[in-house]
């Protein structure tokens, strides 16, 4: 995937710029079409998606503080410049370029610019998800009200990823220290053996030979080892970062028995608060599931969000659309239709999120309960075999005295 940046016409006149990541020219433009924008200019980007994260100004925390204080700032009876103004004002630790970007905007908005498009010509720093919910707050008149469920929704986000890195960090921890100890012994303590065992002359069990043979392998290779590690990560890396590559991985990692059904139930709840937020909002329905394509962080998923904007601009129900591949939970899927049915999409959508986020939760929590005790036994039974391959020559000439 490559970035272009993009310069549209939205139904109401307001021009529209950003950036989005697509396979092609011709692919960036036919998304944007699917949005219902009229396409003036697309070039490519001179950044990757990674480099732009790089050079972000607002990062996640400070655009969820942003977004909730000029949310509050707005329901004190605030206007717009005087609640930018306020956030401008006070200390914090945001760093001189957030100031100097929320400056810019507020500077825009004195122009007489709409917030959203003040922020849209800082390109890439609001995603289209969050400005287009700011596009749709301004058009409904309850901007306030968008605000909050937006700093909501990325609240929510944030929440989510930051329970799941705490619940890995002692896991990583401990697999470190596994990995770390494994090392040591074979590449230390057992070479140190060597020699002891051919003074003595003993026979050796078969065991004894083979760990002692890794021993020394692994202590007289381990810089080219180290190099041909770092080598097959770095090909690797390379490897899967291609787009058709990276579907099948994402494809098959979507069909594994524990690890699947989890990144299914986190992808469903990603989605489904993505269009759910969006639709409660006022976002057109294909809009919302071009947005929801770019959120996505499996590739499979993605692209099924692609095919069924296709298949729902034809007229299909988003359930159906959804159903053809079997990537999302049937639950989900079931919910949905049924939010259809009654024409409650956007809060079914929500409750779907809120279902599956809390699966998703008990599902990590049940597996860093089986992965601590399954790392610890692993460790005890490795330790084990090779203190035994060491102590049966011992033994055995003990038992010969």
């Amino acid at each position: 995937m490559a970035l272009f940046h993009y310069r549209a016409l939205a139904t109401d006149g307001t021009e529209l710029r950003g950036d989005l990541d697509a396979a092609d020219s011709e692919a960036a433009a036919r998304s944007l079409h699917q949005r219902g924008l009229l396409v003036m200019q697309v070039e490519a980007g001179v950044t990757s998606r990674l480099s732009l994260r790089r050079r972000q100004v607002l990062k996640p925390d400070t655009l969820f503080n942003f977004t909730q204080q000029l949310a509050t700032l707005l329901g004190a009876g605030q206007s717009l410049e005087q609640a930018l103004g306020v956030l401008l004002s006070q200390p914090g630790s945001d760093g001189q370029r957030a100031r100097a970007l929320i400056e810019r905007v507020r500077e825009r908005v004195k122009e007489g610019h709409a917030l959203s498009s003040a922020m849209a010509e800082e390109h890439g720093q609001f995603s289209p998800l969050y400005l287009s919910l700011v596009r749709a707050g301004e058009a409904s008149g309850a901007l306030q009200q968008t605000l909050h469920q937006l700093a909501d929704y990325l609240e929510r986000g944030q929440v989510l990823r930051g329970e799941i890195t705490n619940a890995l960090i002692y896991p990583a921890f401990l697999l470190a220290g596994v990995l770390g100890a494994l090392l040591l012994l074979m590449g230390y303590v057992v070479p140190q053996f060597v020699p002891i065992f051919q003074d003595l002359g003993i026979p050796l069990p078969l065991v004894t030979e083979v760990i002692l043979a890794c021993g020394m392998f692994l202590a007289g290779n381990w810089f080219w080892l180290a190099g041909a590690g770092a080598l097959l990560l770095l090909s690797g890396s390379t490897y899967w970062r291609q787009p058709e590559r990276r579907l099948r991985l994402d494809r098959r990692l979507l069909g594994l028995p524990v690890v699947g059904v989890l990144w299914q139930r986190l992808e469903a709840a990603r989605l489904a608060r993505t269009l759910g937020t969006l639709l409660r909002n006022g976002v057109p329905m294909l809009s919302a599931l071009a947005m929801a394509a770019q959120v996505c962080a499996n590739r499979a998923v993605a692209q099924r969000l692609e095919l069924a904007l296709e298949q729902v601009g034809g007229g299909s129900s988003l359930a159906s659309a959804l159903d053809d591949d079997r990537l999302l939970p049937s639950l989900a899927l079931q919910m949905i239709a049924v939010g259809e049915q009654a024409g409650q999409l956007d809060h079914m959508l929500l409750k779907v999120a809120d279902v599956f986020d809390q699966q998703a939760r008990r599902s990590i929590a049940a597996l860093l309960a089986a992965l601590v005790p399954t790392l610890t036994l692993v460790m005890a039974v490795l330790v084990g075999v090779i203190m035994l391959a060491i102590m049966l020559p011992l033994m055995s000439l003990t038992s010969n005295i």
